[in-house]
């Protein structure tokens, strides 16, 4: 995700988002006053997909991560708000060691 909530979205993303899916409805040849409830749910399903707390729970696609997030906190009476996003990818980080498997074997043998 590139947000945590709908909240932190830059509004000029918004705006270029909004853009593009009009100039895209309008292609299509819809109306004016269809447009703009096309765009409208277009652009919600957008943030779905780039909002943290508005995608689906991993383990429950039946969730979005703020519910599951909120079911948490009145669970454990405490308040839980995402601080920050962290993106990990597999493998990186990890330095692949070259070595050259002849002269570890000549080695050993105290060539």
């Amino acid at each position: 995700p590139k947000y945590i909530s709908t909240d932190d979205v830059d509004p000029e993303f918004i705006a270029h988002e909004r853009e593009i899916l009009i100039a895209q409805a309008l292609n299509e040849g819809k109306p004016r006053n269809i447009v703009e409830k096309m765009v409208e749910g277009r652009l919600q399903k957008e943030l779905k997909e780039v909002c943290l707390l508005e995608q689906a729970y991993v383990k429950d696609g039946d969730i979005t991560v703020k519910k599951y997030i909120e079911n948490t906190a009145k669970n454990i009476g405490k308040d839980i708000k995402v601080a920050g996003v962290q993106r990990y990818e597999v493998g990186e980080g990890i330095e692949k060691k070259s070595e050259n498997f002849a002269e570890e074997v000549a080695k050993q043998m105290g060539q």
